[in-house]
């Protein structure tokens, strides 16, 4: 089962959000120059989708599982989750 679109979006959302001043994601950011402002504003619902935002939404998020190694076809709950997969394999 892969995350849903809503779902996607807000954990674009929150990465945004969170992490754009972090130099780790700094090229991610700037390539993904409009997907991820675009996320925000639709979890913010200043906009509402469409079959293009959608197209955005779903190929920035593929990007940042395989920027992250993480399987895009998982459902996800959230960023701390994709996150805390991460800090899992450090560990090990």
């Amino acid at each position: 089962m892969t995350t849903p679109y809503n779902t996607k979006y807000a954990i674009l959302s929150q990465l945004w959000t969170d992490y754009k001043s972090d130099k780790q994601f700094k090229d991610f950011f700037e390539y993904n120059d409009i997907g991820l402002p675009l996320a925000f504003m639709l979890d913010q619902k200043i906009v509402e989708s469409t079959p293009i935002a959608q197209v955005y939404v779903e190929e920035t998020f593929a990007l940042f599982c395989e920027a992250l190694t993480l399987d895009d076809e998982e459902e996800w709950d959230d960023l701390d989750m994709m996150l805390s997969v991460l800090d899992e394999e450090d560990d090990v």
